[in-house]
């Protein structure tokens, strides 16, 4: 079941983590260093293709009311998107100095999509305290995700990288 289905989290944003399709980890390797940057994080949702390489999961913090889908995507696919969110990143005045060179990030041909859901109640009520959803859960899981397959974390709203401070 995909977070958009479960009433109680809402969809915040998306970002990107954009890779060379030959890095795509395994799911054993992912979900152990996921779990190592948090061992209350819960995992559902486990795909990986025949060869055990990630295609989705499900991450949800409880302490954080945050729910993470992390979705693959590869090929030519990626290629045009990242050609175009590149173009995108210029027009909006974004970061002129990626953590890596553009030609490297328009290379890429892997993605892994990180959908960032707030949790919002029992049967989908808005929470009273509106400061309760913590970025830390995304922001972790983006670096972890970038530094496993040697690629970039991207917002692509904003135009920014986000990178190890």
């Amino acid at each position: 079941m995909s977070t958009f289905e479960d009433k109680q989290y809402r969809w915040r944003e998306t970002y990107f983590v954009l890779f060379d399709a030959k890095k795509r980890p395994k799911m054993n390797k992912l979900t152990k260093a996921l779990l190592a940057l948090n061992k209350r994080f819960q995992l559902s949702n486990l795909s990986s293709d025949p060869q055990g390489y990630v295609d989705s999961l499900t991450l949800i913090s409880p302490d954080d009311y945050a729910a993470l889908d992390i979705c693959y995507t590869g090929g030519e696919e990626v290629l045009e998107q990242s050609a175009i969110l590149i173009e995108d990143f210029r027009k909006l005045g974004g970061e002129e100095n990626p953590p890596v060179p553009w030609s490297q990030i328009k290379s890429y041909d892997g993605r892994f999509d990180v959908l960032h859901f707030e949790r919002i109640g029992e049967q989908g009520e808005e929470e009273e305290d509106d400061e309760l959803l913590d970025p830390g859960t995304l922001l972790s899981v983006l670096k972890e995700l970038a530094r496993l397959t040697h690629g970039v974390a991207v917002d692509p709203q904003s135009g920014t990288f986000i990178t190890d401070l």
